[in-house]
């Protein structure tokens, strides 16, 4: 397409939150986790809400409220007005006295009509937005006033812009490809003679309604980003989902009107992420902005950035003690400039490039606050960052003027520090070992050179390998081997390794918050006698 694609795509996410802004006014502002995301990145996030005239801004759970002096409310919701997020609504508006909400949705009101049982989720004659009208009258009911104002609107915020050039869904952050035990879920529920043979055989109307409606979601959500960007797609997918979504988006019927009038062409590539799980649990890179995102914690409500810790930079030592509660940092500086360009850097270049454009950007900024900086050549250690670093701590002024630039000075220090930094090179290692083994014997014969590896807590050291490691590993090995061939072998070895697994997991003291999410609503039991897994649901345990 012509002109600048990422500065317009840019341009949208702004332009969706701006219909936000522009209601934000002496309101108290309810924001879901993925559309705070989205803000995050976009621009301003809960600052810029609050530069906008927002008098506070919450969390959108059922434990929020407003107070008697707040009597407007603005909600941002990234999902169907349907469920969970109504029965929240209807929690907030109820123990509160508002007389005036507006709410937003990133869900056009045609997927709503879906949702709601439409045929195609079609609009109604002459614009008519039914289903957001009925829920305007709702709001009124809980208000407790029907003379009160009510407005429900679409804003299609679906991206977050990480980089210029890289923008992420939040709200589809589990949108995961099919498998075949999904196939066989979906086969259960349809006669003998109309079961699917393969993956490759379904189509839209087969998959479940709730994964309907999710791919609708972010099919609508295309479509709202294309028709700003005033684009006429051409899709290609690899993958059974991409080729369903992609032939979803073909279909839809306000892309073909806007793919009448579109001034600009855009090839659009759907891939599987099936495909290259290899990728994603490799340490094949040497990206300095990977590792800061694989070893740094993640930030509450967001799949994409991470709290950097920022005790070093603002503690403050008082008579007794060292005063060290702060709001954590993170990566999303999108109103500074000087942060953006050395993120761009820590994206796009190799580590021991990027750590010494982290070292100039640092003594460029504080020699423009004339701060005593001794500029070193050679390598760049984080130790000398933490030296540069403290120079801004007692200076207010220059603490406020980079305050985005030190946040990912901090986040470097920090990555470079981490003890699981330290495991990405053996993770490496051990990595281009298996490959190699891989191509030389069957992989009964990688599972069994695995096996002394696995440790209980008890039993490990620091240079040990956990059992999450272990899951990541297993991903990467069944991702690169290929066609497996079944057999006494390879049943006996996996067994050992699933055993093996499953003790180190009883003997954790505490599961890490990826392992709770992997067992879900489950429970392990084992025991002595108990060989593999045995999943009771919680609700049948009294007592867990």
């Amino acid at each position: 397409m012509s002109g600048c694609p990422a500065a317009a795509a840019l341009a949208a996410c702004r332009q969706a939150w701006e219909q936000v802004l522009a209601k934000a006014k002496r309101a108290v502002v309810f924001v879901d986790a993925a559309c705070a995301e989205s803000l995050h990145w976009a621009g301003g996030g809960a600052g810029g809400l609050l530069e906008a005239g927002a008098l506070n801004v919450k969390e959108f759970s059922s434990f929020e409220a407003g107070v008697a002096e707040q009597p407007k409310a603005v909600f941002v919701v990234s999902s169907l007005l349907k469920g969970r997020a109504v029965d929240i609504i209807r929690d907030i508006v109820s123990l509160s006295r508002f007389q005036y909400c507006v709410v937003f949705t990133a869900v056009s009101h045609a997927v709503h009509l879906l949702a709601h049982g439409a045929p195609g989720g079609a609009e109604p004659e002459a614009g008519s937005q039914a289903v957001f009208e009925q829920f305007e009258e709702k709001l009124c009911q809980w208000m407790g006033n029907m003379n009160y104002t009510a407005e429900v609107r679409h804003a299609p915020l679906l991206l977050a812009p990480i980089s210029p050039h890289l923008f992420v869904t939040p709200a589809f952050a589990s949108l995961f490809p099919m498998t075949p035990q999904d196939l066989a879920r979906i086969n259960a529920s349809r006669p003998e003679k109309k079961k699917f043979g393969s993956l490759n055989d379904l189509d839209f109307s087969s998959l479940p309604p709730e994964l309907q409606l999710q791919i609708r979601t972010l099919v609508s959500g295309l479509n709202s980003l294309f028709e700003c960007l005033s684009v006429r797609e051409e899709c290609f997918a690899i993958g059974t989902l991409s080729k369903i979504i992609a032939g979803d988006l073909a279909n839809y019927s306000q892309a073909r009107n806007r793919r009448k009038t579109a001034q600009n062409r855009a090839s659009v590539i759907f891939i599987d992420r099936t495909l290259d799980l290899t990728g994603a649990v490799g340490h094949h890179g040497d990206s300095l902005a990977e590792k800061i995102f694989s070893v740094l914690p993640r930030l509450p409500g967001h799949a994409n950035d991470v709290m950097v810790n920022m005790v070093e930079l603002t503690a403050l030592q008082t008579k007794d003690e060292t005063c060290n509660i702060i709001a954590p940092g993170c990566l999303a500086q999108p109103n500074d400039p000087a942060a953006k360009a050395l993120w761009e850097s820590l994206m796009n270049l190799r580590q021991k490039e990027a750590v010494m454009e982290v070292r100039r950007h640092l003594v460029e900024a504080a020699s423009r606050e004339n701060l005593p900086i001794k500029m070193s050549m050679g390598r760049v250690t984080p130790e000398q960052l933490s030296s540069y670093i403290k120079l801004f701590k007692n200076n207010s002024k220059a603490l406020r003027n980079h305050r985005g630039l030190l946040q990912l000075v901090l986040a470097t220090i920090q990555a470079l520090k981490h003890p699981q930094n330290a495991k990405w090179d053996s993770f490496l290692a051990f990595e281009r070992l298996l490959l190699q083994n891989i191509g030389e014997s069957e992989i009964p014969s990688v599972l069994n050179e695995l096996l002394p590896m696995i440790k209980s807590h008890n039993e490990r050291t620091a240079n040990d390998y956990t059992a999450e490691d272990f899951l990541v590993l297993l991903v990467y090995i069944y991702s690169v081997v290929g066609e497996i061939k079944a057999g006494k072998e390879l049943d006996k070895a996996e067994g050992e390794v699933k055993k093996a697994l499953v003790q180190t997991l009883c003997d954790e003291p505490e599961l890490s918050s990826l392992l709770q999410k992997i067992t879900g609503e489950f429970i392990f039991q084992c025991n002595e006698k108990t060989v593999g897994m045995k999943f009771v649901p919680k609700e049948s345990i009294e007592t867990a």
